[in-house]
């Protein structure tokens, strides 16, 4: 079923599969029809061109090639996660939105154009970020599955609120489950806060931890790596800070499942402790490590291929929550 048809500077609304699909008319009059499907995890589009000498093939979708394309036509389908989809949320509704561009050759009498494709779906009122490809299969490793989120105060179950006010303590674990019977540890490597569920390079970003899993937080605050439970789980009690108070926020980190024996000061764990300085999670015999904190941590092993079969690295989202103000 085709949702939207937009010709030369309409502009069409129209409710398709549960979402709502915007297709915007380029400024210039384009003499040509867009047919656009959205559904719940890809999306369909045709492009019918008038213009005898338009090459469709240099149509893309972001950046995707059509998947076929005729002297008059050319057929996209794609998953929302490819071609450079932009996610956002706005209040109730979930929009991903990307361009399909025309790219004219140089000796072509066709110009060169953008045109919007956005499709809005309801956001369910139970989303939240979500962990990004949790499931990997990695040479000895096997299938392995990250996962993060905001704990209750004694890290027993989920938060039961997403509101902290300012100074209260948000309790974070991540975890990687795994199917082999190969030990890993698990390691916070970096972790910034933002206002939005996308990493852009406007965004305004908080540094919580950096420098290959410094705790900077942990300088000025009460935050803190809790004592491990387990190699494979880490829990951060991560004090509020002064950051888009009453906003939205998510918190971006990248999670490595390491090899417990591999540990260097690319690889670990470090929290400061006032009085002793910057101490390691899980070996204070080897605090040393942490000593780049107040510099720039280098692995002094050169990379090679069999060293990197010692972990994997995963993106993860926590969020969305808010701090608020304990004085309004």
């Amino acid at each position: 079923m085709h949702c939207v048809s937009s010709k030369h500077s309409v502009m069409m609304v129209s409710f398709c599969q549960g979402a709502l699909l915007l297709g915007l008319a380029a400024a210039m009059a384009v003499y040509a029809d867009m047919k656009v499907d959205c559904g719940p995890d890809f999306v369909t589009l045709m492009w019918t061109e008038s213009r005898p000498q338009a090459d469709t093939s240099l149509l893309r979708l972001g950046s995707c090639f059509p998947t076929s394309f005729s002297s008059g036509e050319a057929y996209f389908y794609v998953d929302l996660t490819d071609c450079n989809f932009r996610r956002l949320v706005t209040g109730d509704a979930l929009v991903y939105s990307n361009d399909l561009t025309y790219v004219a050759s140089a000796d072509s009498y066709n110009l060169a154009f953008t045109h919007p494709v956005i499709c809005a779906y309801e956001r369910p009122k139970d989303w939240y970020a979500t962990i990004y490809d949790p499931v990997f299969k990695t040479y000895s490793l096997g299938d392995l599955q990250f996962n993060i989120g905001l704990m209750n105060d004694d890290f027993s179950g989920p938060a039961e609120s997403t509101r902290f006010p300012l100074g209260s303590i948000i309790p974070i674990m991540a975890s990687v489950v795994q199917k082999t019977h190969q030990p890993l540890l698990l390691l916070l490597e970096e972790c910034v806060a933002a206002t939005t569920p996308e990493l852009y390079p406007e965004s305004t970003m908080y540094p919580i931890i950096s420098n290959k899993g410094c705790l900077l937080e942990s300088v000025s605050s009460r935050s803190k790596f809790e004592p491990r439970q387990k190699s494979s789980e880490i829990r951060l009690s991560l004090q509020t800070f002064t950051f888009a108070m009453g906003e939205e926020v998510f918190i971006h980190c990248k999670l490595l499942a390491w090899d417990p024996n591999g540990l260097d000061s690319t690889k670990k764990a470090c929290h400061f402790v006032e009085g002793h300085g910057w101490e390691l999670l899980d070996n204070l015999a080897q605090s040393n490590l942490c000593d780049c904190c107040e510099s720039k941590c280098k692995s002094r092993r050169q990379r090679s291929v069999a060293s990197e079969k010692h972990g994997m690295v995963q993106k993860a989202v926590i969020g969305p929550f808010t701090i608020t103000d304990v004085n309004s």
